[in-house]
């Protein structure tokens, strides 16, 4: 299983006009790392400053080289599709293929009030995204007009879909997408049972775990505002992580990707820590027994 780390680009006081230092710093160790990508979130309307996913991740195509550079989830009914294709093509291929588009519908109404979009008509548009992105990467004409395709690019990004529950969208992601991306913060453990095998049942191959709290610290900070919303969680002790992460394992998944409490290198080191085998507690060696004694009479 394949494990990378989540961020949600929020803005921090101490970057003082760093953040352009914080992300790329942030890019570099996550590949020394070993892991397996960087996934970052989208939100414009919640009342913290965030970055634009996708000109973040532009950021890190020059900075990286191995690790995949994902959204997790991209809200495309915000997003106007045939120029979102064009911008999904540019990040593909400065990231030399290794761009994963998630992709959802969107569940908070003040990012669709934000933009003016219909909230009410999002699964419809979610759907419609999809399928104007994929026809303008074959080169279909959109509105008349063909975005020339760049060859590099194929046929375009892989697109996974989140979706938390709902048996329908869970199979359009088997039948018409390149992966299907649940969440831990949005399901239970059975969900998650339940999800990944009408997933695998309709034919569907990758499966990303995604917003999934780490914190492995004592006294985890975490803990408290992610206790109330995430049922599937690593902000615990060390040996409930890792009995956790067997778990996910089991379950099938092909992704796991873990939400540190920010993106400090000490944030990051727990990751490590739980994807490194447990050291067997040292056990003395029992004494030998002795001789029994010759019976009194």
């Amino acid at each position: 299983m394949r494990v990378g780390i989540a961020s949600f680009l929020l803005e921090r006081a101490a970057d003082a006009g760093a953040t352009i230092d914080r992300l790329v710093t942030f890019g570099r160790q996550v590949e020394s790392h070993g892991l397996a990508g960087i996934w970052v979130g989208d939100a414009m309307g919640r009342g913290e400053a965030t970055l634009d996913p996708m000109l973040a991740l532009a950021c890190l195509c020059s900075v990286t080289s191995r690790i995949e550079l994902g959204i997790s989830v991209l809200q495309t009914p915000l997003r106007q599709p045939a120029e979102l294709a064009h911008r999904a093509q540019t990040l593909n291929v400065l990231s030399q293929g290794r761009f994963r588009l998630g992709v959802g519908a969107g569940s908070t109404r003040s990012d669709f009030d934000y933009v003016g979009a219909d909230f009410d008509r999002r699964f419809d548009a979610l759907r419609q995204s999809i399928g104007v992105m994929r026809g303008a990467w074959r080169g279909e004409p959109q509105n008349g007009v063909v975005l020339s395709p760049w060859q590099s690019n194929g046929s375009g990004p892989q697109i996974l879909l989140g979706a938390w529950r709902s048996p329908s969208w869970i199979r359009y992601a088997a039948e018409s997408c390149d992966g299907w991306i649940a969440s831990g913060l949005f399901s239970k453990w059975d969900d998650l049972q339940t999800g990944l095998a009408a997933y695998r049942r309709a034919g569907g191959k990758r499966a990303i775990l995604t917003n999934v709290p780490i914190d492995l610290r004592p006294r985890p900070e975490y803990a408290d505002q992610w206790a109330e919303k995430a049922q599937v969680s690593f902000a615990c002790p060390i040996d409930v992580a890792r009995e956790r992460l067997a778990k996910i394992e089991r379950l099938g998944f092909d992704d796991l990707i873990l939400v540190p409490p920010d993106d400090s290198p000490e944030h990051l080191a727990m990751a490590q820590e739980l994807l490194r085998p447990a050291v067997p507690a040292i056990v003395p060696p029992r004494a030998p027994d002795r001789p029994a004694g010759p019976m009194r009479q």
